[in-house]
């Protein structure tokens, strides 16, 4: 069973496991494994840049652990397999940024709105006083919430009519309302649950960058991450450089009739690209509407093709 999760999904689920226990083991060794890569104030003394990917594969608990890897193996599982592996770990770890982005600022709003700059000192029931510094360094983020929430965002987007159970709801719901719920409970949550322990508003950063990424790669088409379009860019650029050095040996004429005939290229290469598009879409909305197994056998070839493209 293990060996039918795509490799990126799979991948992740290891690097999520082996993490927590290395901070099993390093914590009975006196080392704190969530100092050096959870996701701290960036006013803290212990913030390093490279926080924002590592805090995603950290997690403070079991529970936190197996609920995360749970909806990754559910859902990654699906999206990778449509998206293709490059494009969904280019989505995931975007998304798991952009929520430790939204953490900073939210982080950054209580600190000035307290006016903590003003204080040397602070005051923690049961901790007793410490310094201003000390007590920023505690201001961490741990675990991959943010990039699970934009997975589910992802999946209520590309199958909004797929209906899904949810426990203890007795009938299932449709994926789009399923999403929709969970970002109404994390939104209430943000407001009325401060100090809970949990990073709300980096749940709704993964899935508000999710939205916007999504969205852009709907409107833009022929610019979707991969390495075809990456290609195309440099071959282009190539294409330029070389030529702007060779005018004055070829003349105008020469310039013209490469740059019309990069265009053509390119032209050919948008319209195959939407032909192929507009054939997974048409795939994609049987799956919504009659399920995976209603696929013929030419259309599952041609579904495995396009994921593999990506």
């Amino acid at each position: 069973m293990f060996h039918n999760i795509p490799n990126v999904t799979r991948n992740l689920l290891i690097v999520n496991v082996l993490a927590y226990l290395a901070t099993i083991i390093l914590a009975n060794q006196n080392i704190s494994l969530e100092s050096w890569g959870g996701l701290h104030f960036f006013l803290a003394s212990d913030f390093h840049v490279w926080q924002f990917i590592t805090y995603q594969f950290l997690h403070g608990s079991f529970t936190h652990l197996f609920f995360n890897m749970f909806a990754l193996w559910m859902f990654g599982c699906v999206i990778e397999n449509v998206w293709g592996a490059k494009k969904f770990l280019f989505y995931y770890i975007i998304c798991g940024i952009g929520a430790g982005l939204c953490q900073e600022m939210v982080q950054y709003a209580q600190y000035a709105s307290e006016g903590l700059a003003a204080y040397e000192y602070v005051n923690i029931e049961g901790l007793g006083r410490m310094t201003m510094g000390a007590y920023l360094n505690q201001w961490c983020t741990i675990g991959a919430s943010g990039a699970v929430y934009a997975i589910l965002l992802a999946f209520g987007m590309t199958f909004p009519n797929e209906r899904i159970f949810i426990f203890p709801l007795p009938v299932p719901i449709k994926a789009k309302w399923f999403v929709c719920i969970y970002a109404a409970i994390e939104l209430f949550s943000a407001y009325s649950s401060s100090g809970d322990g949990v990073a709300h508003v980096a749940h709704l950063g993964g899935m508000l960058f999710g939205f916007l990424l999504i969205l852009y790669w709907r409107k833009h088409p022929g610019n979707q991450f991969d390495l075809n379009s990456g290609r195309q860019f440099f071959e282009r650029w190539t294409r330029k450089s070389g030529n702007t050095t060779s005018t004055s040996y070829t003349g105008q004429s020469t310039w013209n009739a490469n740059r019309t005939a990069t265009r053509e290229d390119d032209m050919d290469y948008n319209a195959r690209k939407r032909q192929r598009q507009e054939e997974v879409d048409q795939i994609l909305d049987k799956i919504r509407k009659s399920g995976y197994d209603s696929l013929t056998k030419e259309e599952k070839q041609r579904l495995f093709e396009a994921s593999r493209e990506r």
